[in-house]
């Protein structure tokens, strides 16, 4: 009877061991699932229209067939507004043609992962009106997640700078959304409702996007600026006529293949084609937050290992106590914009600039700044070349303590072709103890093909 009881014990002590190893194993919990590693990218391309990418062509085959870089695009919009070469399709039609051609055009370079937000496509100049179309806020709340979701290291956009060129105002908008989601992305405050992990997340109707914050390291800006010399010596430039290794063929001849599928914009000769695809790539540094110098390759300073949130200056209040004057509208923007995010490198690099053909209106925004604490009256005077026509409002204007005047300007360009280009337009203001640096415009007299 001794031995039975032993052996019934025995058995017992077993059974609650294994139990208790059941229950153990049932309460250990296993790793969060790790982000999606089909979406992960190197660089992360974001841009305005489909065929955008094309001013990126060169370096995105070197970085993806012959360096395995992973890449993927955002485009802002469908381009619905453009030109069709092909067909009638106009319109939303065309916007889901263009998608399509983008996807394979893009996949002529090894580049799948591609995404198309929801922004009209708008023929201006003007960043601030592209902003407005493109929805701003929207357009950067799914920009910042696409970053979360692809982690990119590297990423690439239009430059945010008026230039003369085609200087199109949603190539702008679209990198004013990059730079932004560049420094919102890894922090955690921003559009936290994507950061919040899910209640369950294998199952449906959940609210909590289940996403990380992500910080980028390095921000590159390409440009459309037909006067591009003063773009060289600010970042690495790669050129189409370097030979491609995984293909044995130049990317000038990658490049074609790539603007063949765009069939619906090639409204143009062959002379301007091959200009397109043969144009050396500089890029312009933005601002990396890794060791490299500016002329290094995109790469340098760049490793694996995620770095923490770096975040930008953001805006401050000007503490100039003066007045004076200065150009509005989009340039009045981008000085604060490049100051916001930390963008030295941008401040001066682009003298200001517009572009329009002969003959044709010129919109001038200007501001008229009274930063004392008195109420000032200022005479305003210009300075033209000849031919100019318009009203140019000289005269006085009163300005309230710590106010701004706008003053917009409606010019039009001498209708005589051979005149120099550039124009140079030039305003100051005077007034009893004033001594304020004159605001100037180079007016190159090209043909621009975007509205202002």
């Amino acid at each position: 009877m001794h031995k039975t009881n032993t052996r019934f014990g025995a058995l017992i002590l077993v059974f609650l061991s294994c139990l208790a190893a059941h229950i153990l194993r049932a309460q250990a919990h296993g790793p969060i699932p790790a982000p999606d590693p089909r979406y992960k990218a190197d660089i992360l391309v974001i841009v305005a229209h489909p065929d955008d990418d094309t001013a990126l062509s060169t370096y995105l085959a070197k970085a993806v067939l012959d360096e395995g870089k992973r890449a993927a695009v955002v485009f802002t919009t469908r381009g619905n507004a453009g030109p069709n070469a092909v067909g009638m399709e106009q319109s939303k039609s065309l916007a889901a043609v263009r998608e399509m051609e983008a996807r394979r055009s893009l996949a002529e370079r090894g580049i799948t992962n591609v995404w198309f937000l929801d922004g009209l496509d708008t023929p201006t100049q003007d960043v601030l009106h592209s902003l407005e179309t493109v929805g701003h806020g929207n357009a950067l709340e799914a920009t910042v997640r696409l970053i979360r979701l692809t982690r990119p290291e590297v990423i690439l956009t239009w430059l945010p700078a008026y230039v003369a060129g085609e200087n199109h105002g949603d190539h702008q908008a679209s990198a004013v959304i990059a730079v932004e989601a560049f420094d919102e992305a890894a922090d955690p405050t921003a559009f936290a409702e994507q950061l919040t992990a899910p209640r369950w997340h294998g199952g449906v109707g959940n609210y909590g996007e289940g996403l990380q914050p992500w910080q980028a390291k390095k921000i590159y800006f390409v440009s459309d600026a037909s006067h591009s010399e003063f773009l060289e010596g600010h970042g690495p430039t790669y050129l189409a006529s370097e030979t491609c290794r995984a293909k044995n063929m130049t990317f000038a001849e990658i490049n074609r293949l790539a603007w063949k599928q765009y069939a619906t914009q090639v409204d143009f000769d062959e002379k301007a084609l091959s200009d397109y695809i043969n144009m050396p790539e500089h890029l312009i540094l933005g601002k990396s937050l890794v060791s490299s110098r500016t002329l290094d390759d995109v790469w340098t300073g760049i490793d694996a290992r995620p770095i923490s949130f770096t975040p930008a200056p953001g805006y401050q209040q000007p503490s100039d106590q003066g007045i004076g004057i200065e150009l509005g509208g989009p340039w009045a923007y981008y000085r604060e914009f490049y100051a916001a995010h930390g963008l030295n490198s941008l401040e001066n690099l682009v003298p200001p600039q517009t572009a329009l053909s002969y003959g044709n209106q010129l919109w001038v925004p200007l501001l008229l700044l009274n930063n004392s604490n008195e109420a000032r009256d200022v005479t305003l005077k210009s300075d033209r070349p000849t031919g100019w026509a318009g009203d140019f409002k000289d005269g006085v204007y009163h300005l309230e303590p710590h106010s701004s005047y706008p003053v917009s300007l409606f010019l039009t360009s001498p209708s005589a072709p051979g005149l120099p280009s550039p124009q140079h337009l030039a305003w100051t203001v005077t007034g009893q103890g004033i001594t304020a640096p004159r605001a100037e415009l180079a007016v190159y007299l090209e043909f621009d093909g975007v509205s202002q």
